[in-house]
Order: structure tokens, then C-alpha cells, then sequence
């Protein structure tokens, strides 16, 4: 079975540019590494060309997602998975590939309807190596993809069955978290490589916004704490103080960013080994801390 094998890059909608490269440089730490025409920002953290890219298109939410796979050969072997699970595939065009910065792409949608792509061959930088404009000592990505999110769907089962059996994702886990009191919600946690998770699911029926977070990992826990430090002297609001996850035993707090949904700024997560890996279950987000603050 073909398998993507990482978040290559995410597409974000936003609805003040100025705001965003400020808060992507300044307080994430993420690089410039080219605009568009139509200013939309490219983002690196690592020595892919770009990771993120942030379009002045104003909805303030998830724009697609962006899955690599190894090869021509792979890439057509998830057409022919999708095609075979009734999806609609588009193979994308070259001006398309090129504005994405990779060789090839398909082009799809969820069950949510959640525009999405697959690609292969990614355009990288080594000849300018990755340069924050802050301090930091840099973000666990390469192989692992750039971080990880968490996506509100329509329909959890619907999306558990696409992802693990049509996209060839693995499951690490379910947590059960109890948000708001007295409302159960059950999240599905998915690996692609061996970062812990790639893609969490949660599902809610006309959600406000499809991203709920996107998760950065740092490669030292002295980032983390002077980002921390750093928002409250931006005034940056925090919406979960540092706490450490149960299910991949990250470190970590969440702030807001200017479209409304929250990064996770973390260090520290245990990785998948896919020989030994058994499928766990959790009743509560984190070990400790995390605690809820006002944005």
C-alpha cells in the first residue's frame, strides 16, 4: 500500500498579511524565503525551500494541505488509491507544481472537503542554509515533516477510514478529553514516519475553524521557554500555559495566532518505531499543565 510520508507544507489563508510575517519572523522564528505575486508569503524552518504558505486571501483558516511522497512511482500509486476509495483526483498542472515549488502533484479533497494535495520531489535550499531571524538553536523537521496539526472534521469515522486506509496513515493513538465539561470528544492521532503524529483528527459539525492548531518542535527547551517569555512581552496572547502531553510527551504551551487559531511551540516528543508500536488509549490531554488562559 502506498503511504504518504510527511506534511511537506501547509497553505494558509489569512486575512492580514503584515501581521503574519511579523508574528512568523519576529515570534516563531520562521524565515522569509520568497512572496509571490500576489504576496503570499513562503516560510522555511528547515532546508526545504518553504513549509508554509501564508496567502492574503482573508478566511483565517486551513487553505489545503500539502503531502509528500517519495517518487513518480508513489505518487501514482495514491492516485490510483484514491480513484479506487471513489475520491475525485486532478493531477495538477505544471504552472501549479511550480508555484507549490515540487516536481508533481494530484489534487483532491477529503470527507470534509478539505482541499488537499500530494506531491513529490520538493524544492530545497541547501545551498542557503535555514536562518532564523531569532536566536533559536532550530526546529526537528526534515524527515519528519514540518511539525504536526490538529484538524476539526466533519465526521470522525469517515476521516479515520481516509486517512489510515485510503492515505496509508498509521494510528498512534486515541484521547478522550472531556471539552467542554460534560461533552466527551474522542480524537484520532495519526504517524506518518517517526514523528508521533503528523495529523490529529477531532470532529464537529460546522466548525468555525478547520485548524485548530499546528505544532512546531524545537530542538531545545530553552527555545520554548524563552518563547514563552517572549509572548508576554509582545503581547502575544497564551491560551494554554506549559504543560506536557500524555500522548506524545511533548513540552510545550499554545499561543494565538493573528487569523485565530494556535500554534503549539514544543520540544521533547517520543518517536514511533513502527515494529514495536502498539495503538494506546488516553482519558486526559496532559500529564501536567496546559492549563486554559484567556486570549
Amino acid at each position: 500500500m502506498a503511504s504518504i510520508t510527511q506534511l511537506g507544507y501547509l497553505g494558509l489563508s489569512v486575512s492580514d498579511l503584515k501581521a503574519w510575517e511579523h508574528f512568523a519572523t519576529n515570534t516563531l522564528g520562521l524565515q522569509i524565503s520568497a512572496r509571490g505575486d500576489d504576496g503570499t508569503l513562503f516560510l522555511r524552518l528547515d532546508d526545504y525551500h518553504h513549509r508554509f504558505l501564508v496567502h492574503p486571501s482573508g478566511k483565517d483558516d486551513l487553505d489545503y494541505l500539502g503531502w509528500e511522497v517519495t517518487d513518480e512511482q508513489a505518487l501514482r500509486a495514491l492516485t490510483e488509491q484514491l480513484k479506487a476509495a471513489g475520491v475525485e483526483v486532478r493531477h495538477g498542472t505544471p504552472e501549479e507544481a511550480r508555484l507549490r515549488g515540487v516536481v508533481d502533484l494530484i489534487r483532491f479533497k477529503d470527507p470534509s472537503g478539505i482541499p488537499s494535495e500530494v506531491f513529490y520531489g520538493p524544492l530545497m535550499a541547501f545551498n542557503a542554509p535555514f536562518q532564523s531571524p531569532r536566536p533559536i538553536s532550530g526546529f526537528v523537521a526534515d524527515t519528519q515533516g514540518l511539525g504536526h496539526m490538529v484538524v476539526v472534521m466533519d465526521d470522525l469515522d469517515r476521516s479515520v477510514h481516509f486517512y489510515r486506509d485510503v492515505l496509508g496513515m498509521r494510528i498512534s493513538d486515541f484521547v478522550e478529553v472531556e471539552r467542554p465539561p460534560g461533552h466527551k470528544r474522542r480524537l484520532a492521532f495519526f504517524h506518518c514516519n517517526p514523528r508521533h503524529h503528523t495529523i490529529a483528527i477531532a470532529a464537529m459539525p460546522n466548525p468555525p475553524k478547520r485548524l485548530n492548531h499546528f505544532m512546531l518542535q524545537m530542538k531545545s527547551l530553552d527555545d520554548v521557554g524563552a518563547t514563552y517569555y517572549l509572548c508576554q512581552d509582545q503581547g502575544i496572547p497564551i491560551v494554554r500555559s506549559l504543560g506536557r502531553h500524555t500522548n506524545d510527551h511533548m513540552v510545550s504551551f499554545y499561543l494565538q495566532t493573528p487569523s485565530g487559531f494556535d500554534v503549539e511551540y514544543g520540544w521533547g516528543a517520543r518517536v514511533v518505531d513502527d515494529r514495536t508500536w502498539q495503538v494506546q488509549f488516553h482519558t486526559a490531554g496532559s500529564m501536567w499543565g496546559h492549563r486554559p488562559m484567556s486570549r
